[in-house]
């Protein structure tokens, strides 16, 4: 089972220790075009795998591959981040299942649910709770 944590909590951790990892699942298109969270005032980057392949949807088989050769073991602690938090947790289920099984997930996700005008950003999410964040 893997735990929700909020994007707070998952800044602390990735702060607080160094066998911590973001993880950004989300497509190339949103690392580009939305932007992703800025960990390098803590001397980290987020690992950049997608858990889905754009534009087809189609889940990448390959991501615990991935996960690996990106230098993740079983003793990191792995947070999940997409857009919402959806993807994350489809992400982090996989890896405790590929033997990672310290595996959070971020809820809310990097923008979190639309808000009443239909954006997203404002509501929940890493980017509403101030938490550093840049633009490709």
């Amino acid at each position: 089972m893997v735990e929700n944590v909020s994007p707070k909590q998952t800044w602390d951790a990735l702060s607080d220790d160094e066998r911590t990892v973001l993880v950004d699942v989300r497509t190339d298109a949103e690392w580009t075009y939305v932007g992703v969270p800025d960990l390098r005032s803590i001397g980290k980057q987020p690992v950049l795998i997608p858990w889905q392949m754009f534009p087809t949807g189609q889940v990448n088989g390959a991501f615990a591959e991935q996960l690996r050769a990106a230098g993740a073991t079983p003793e990191h602690t792995l947070y999940f981040i997409c857009r919402s938090g959806a993807r994350s947790m489809a992400a982090a289920q996989a890896a405790v299942a590929a033997g990672f099984p310290r595996a959070f997930n971020v809820a809310d996700g990097f923008e979190g649910p639309q808000d009443r005008e239909g954006h997203r950003g404002r509501v929940a999410g890493w980017k509403a709770d101030g938490l550093p964040w840049m633009q490709g």
